[in-house]
């Protein structure tokens, strides 16, 4: 008996068939973007022998429906948005199957990468309130927040202790 919510177990013809598994690939991409990595994890969970995965992905990336740079700039936009420090992105980067040399082109981007530093201002500042923290206690409390979204110790250094450039008070 079928679990609800699971589609039934390929046939062989349709496991080996390129066609059939193109038809899944697409499908999947038309709701997100997907690394070249998820996107085979994807298909090999499905069922789908690793003969009729490999051309359908060389073929997804010529015609550019599978760009790792691009799933790469993705992931950075929307996660430094939702206030993720570099950290933390490399780490979804990595998990997705993304290579050494993508992550790093993706986190540093170009023009229009986001600025760490403002974000982990931002973040702090919508969590703690405008002000700084004086007692030890509650530097250190801010602190592992901004470490646990990702940020590096060079930013919440230079957050916690406040930018004469940036209007808050030097501690």
């Amino acid at each position: 008996m079928r679990r609800l919510g699971r589609k039934p177990g390929l046939n062989d013809t349709d496991a080996g068939d390129p066609n059939h598994a193109q038809t899944y690939a697409v499908a999947l991409l038309a709701r997100r973007d997907y690394s070249t990595g998820e996107l085979r994890s994807k298909l090999k969970d499905r069922g789908y022998l690793e003969h009729a995965i490999e051309p359908v992905l060389l073929e997804l990336e010529e015609t550019r429906k599978l760009d790792d740079q691009r799933y790469g700039a993705n992931v950075v936009a929307y996660r430094a948005r939702r206030g993720q420090g570099p950290a933390r992105i490399r780490q979804t980067l990595q998990r997705s199957g993304l290579s050494r040399e993508a992550i790093d082109e993706a986190v540093k981007g170009n023009e229009d990468a986001p600025d760490f530093l403002s974000l982990a201002r931002e973040a702090r500042r919508r969590k703690f309130g405008p002000d700084l923290p004086t007692e030890r206690k509650e530097r250190a409390r801010q602190a592992r927040f901004l470490q646990y979204r990702g940020f590096s110790i060079d930013h919440i250094r230079a957050v916690l202790e406040g930018d004469p450039e940036d209007g808050e008070p030097d501690r």
